[in-house]
């Protein structure tokens, strides 16, 4: 695909219309791109929309002698992917798969492991829900942590250790019996 460098140099100067035009061919492809790292379909239309803005906003950066947009929007969109996934700090706690669990996605299911997890959640202390909401929600390093709660690093780690294996027997499936 070669670029036309009028709509590069528009898009730059603030052209939106010459922005669409240069990124809605690649919405698909953003979107199957999504989809497989996040493996939600509502989660990766989230995320084709904010690697999108996030473009937008960094159009400057690209050359008008581009010949392809898509490595460079692609990166974003798969930037953005993997942001949300290690975002998903509920999903640090590994469940046990059901047994037949091969049929594919199960709502009910996913709706119980979700009722659970937030049981599991309820029973921590404040802080021990702090401790895992900052490191696996906002993505904090274990001595930033420390430094907000007025802990050790190793302090930090211990108590998210605890919290983690506290959990654990609350979450165990309930097929097992």
């Amino acid at each position: 695909m070669r670029l036309e460098s009028g709509l590069v140099d528009r898009a730059r100067a603030g052209d939106l219309a010459a922005f669409e035009a240069l990124v809605s061919p690649l919405i698909e492809q953003a979107s199957q791109l999504a989809r497989a790292i996040l493996r939600d379909w509502h989660e990766a239309e989230d995320a084709v929309q904010e690697a999108t803005f996030k473009a937008w906003r960094a159009i400057g950066k690209v050359r008008s002698d581009t010949t392809s947009l898509r490595p460079w929007y692609l990166t974003i969109v798969a930037n953005e992917a993997r942001s949300r996934r290690r975002g998903r700090w509920w999903n640090v706690v590994r469940l046990a798969e059901p047994r037949g669990g091969s049929e594919g996605p199960n709502p009910e299911h996913h709706a119980s492991q979700s009722v659970d997890l937030e049981r599991a959640m309820r029973r921590l202390t404040d802080r021990e829900r702090l401790i895992l909401f900052m490191h696996f929600y906002l993505d904090l390093p274990l001595d930033e942590i420390g430094k907000v709660l007025g802990l050790s690093t190793q302090g930090v780690k211990s108590r998210m250790y605890r919290a983690t294996r506290s959990m654990r027997p609350a979450l165990r499936c309930q097929e097992e019996v």
